[in-house]
């Protein structure tokens, strides 16, 4: 009998034609459960998705022993029998429609009829195939109820909120019976609560005899995690007992800087002259879907230069709402909603609301297009389109060159999107958000999988922007640190209901 699960040793780590690691050593024992920490691109989900089996390996050694405890006839059975038992949850998802014949795409929730093409939580979660082995501990029930999806088990997976979707994965994952679970910066898109109760959600799942590897922050390193690994440009660099691990050594350099003149520049171009009396003003607005209520009576009035954040549990309404403002649902026209001193259904298009509005959220990120360049995507940000789908504007370009400076990204100018980091992704989609210099930001959980340093140079870059500005600002996160300081106003939404 091994106690080895996994280990590779010496080997070289390809994607495509980008080689991921050089010399790459690490193994996991049974009864480990292991954190690995290191800035955004220091390899944390490459090294997740080598262990899955993802990438091309060469050179080296590497063996699994997850099977060890099957019988062989349990063995002839399964083909791929190591990858059956390893459960990876990722920060996108890969849900497809009924029909499967396409993915979900970005404004499906909101339209009645495509939003019925898509499975119930009930239905996915009992397509899920597993492993038969000895002990199995994670019933249906068992899981539903840990990881408070009951409720929801009857709500289509379109409609799901970001941190439900999160649970969701995590349901999926220990359905399969998995020996090894991998996940990577699970707590993103979390609300406070649940992120509370993740602690001994984790301890559950590990009491229960799974092995875990989590990509996770430093300072959100479960009490069930026994080794760390720290990652360096593609580098396992320390591997430590968490005993001995002392998170002081491996906090982030927290020094900053914005070039405020160059920003100032930035924000002049293209600017919108006009100073709206009301950028949203909403009287009793009432969403609702069947017999489900999302939004219940709200009332919201932003002026030109408010500073708002929009706070609230997963499932509260935050999405749907933000989706009223943007453009992006259909109910907004039942309503009594003014945006840019127009009311809604009074011959404005939507195209004429999107170019007002700078936008980022977590769906706008799981659904965008990943196969246009990083400058690209930016420059994209001009039209309101989920890609450049027209010849490159030079001037244009040259701008986005500019933002992506700005946000410290101009490394990836030419490289795919979908080739580089989560985070990095997430901070094209906020420079494509910028680039028009709009009127209204609406930026939806913006932080997420983000580095220490990269949070704290975009918090300030907001502040900056708002100083230089009058531009308005909703700001939706589940962590209290991410709010800007010049967010000075807050909307809180529990069970579709403005709450003090």
């Amino acid at each position: 009998m091994f106690n080895i699960l996994f280990s590779i040793n010496n080997a070289t780590v390809r994607f495509l034609t980008n080689t991921l690691f050089k010399d790459l050593t690490f193994k996991i024992n049974k009864g480990e459960n292991w954190a690995l920490i290191g800035q955004s691109g220091s390899g944390k989900s490459a090294l997740l998705q080598t262990i899955a089996g993802r990438f091309n390996i060469t050179g080296g050694t590497v063996s699994y022993h997850l099977g060890d405890e099957l019988s062989n006839a349990q063995l002839n059975k399964s083909i791929n029998l190591n990858n059956k038992l390893i459960a990876l949850v990722e920060p996108r998802h890969h849900f497809r429609n009924l029909s499967n014949t396409t993915d979900f795409y970005y404004q499906q929730r909101y339209n009645s009829s495509d939003s019925e093409d898509a499975l119930t939580v009930n239905d996915y979660l009992l397509s899920i195939k597993s492993v038969p082995r000895p002990g199995t501990y994670w019933t249906f029930d068992k899981t539903l109820s840990l990881l408070n999806l009951l409720g929801l088990r009857d709500k289509q997976l379109i409609k799901l909120s970001n941190g439900e979707t999160k649970r969701l994965m995590l349901a999926a994952a220990l359905l399969k019976n998995p020996i090894l679970l991998l996940l990577d910066n699970p707590l993103t898109g979390l609300d406070v609560k649940t992120r509370q109760e993740f602690n001994g959600i984790i301890e559950q799942i590990t009491a229960s005899g799974i092995s875990l590897i989590m990509a996770t922050p430093v300072h959100e390193i479960p009490d069930a995690i026994t080794h760390v690994a720290v990652l360096e440009n593609g580098a396992v660099v320390h591997q430590i007992a968490k005993a001995e691990f002392n998170a002081g050594q491996f906090e982030p350099d927290t020094t900053d800087s914005i070039d405020t003149e160059e920003l100032s520049n930035l924000l002049n171009i293209g600017k919108n002259p006009v100073a709206y009396n009301w950028i949203v003003k909403m009287d009793k607005v009432h969403i609702q879907y069947g017999d489900k209520v999302i939004l219940d009576d709200v009332n919201w009035e932003l002026k030109t230069g408010d500073r708002w954040a929009l706070l609230g549990p997963n499932g509260a309404g935050k999405s749907t709402l933000l989706s009223l403002i943007n453009g992006d649902n259909p109910q907004a026209y039942a309503n009594n909603i003014i945006l840019f001193d127009k009311k809604r259904g009074t011959g404005e298009s939507i195209w004429d609301i999107k170019k007002k509005i700078g936008f980022v959220s977590p769906e706008l990120h799981q659904y965008f297009p990943t196969d246009n360049s990083c400058l690209q995507v930016i420059e994209s940000g001009y039209y309101d389109t989920l890609g450049l789908f027209r010849l490159s504007n030079k001037e244009r370009a040259g701008v986005a060159l500019r933002w992506m400076k700005a946000l410290e990204i101009d490394q990836y100018a030419r490289t795919l999107l979908k080739n580089i980091p989560a985070s990095a992704q997430r901070l094209c989609l906020l420079a494509r958000a910028l680039i028009k210099n709009p009127s209204l930001l609406i930026f939806d959980e913006p932080c997420q999988g983000m580095d220490d340093h990269q949070q704290l140079h975009f918090k300030n870059l907001i502040d900056t922007i708002c100083s230089l500005s009058n531009v308005t600002l909703i700001y939706v996160t589940h962590y209290q640190h991410e709010i800007p300081n010049s967010v000075d106003k807050v909307l809180r939404l529990d069970k579709g209901k403005v709450v003090n």
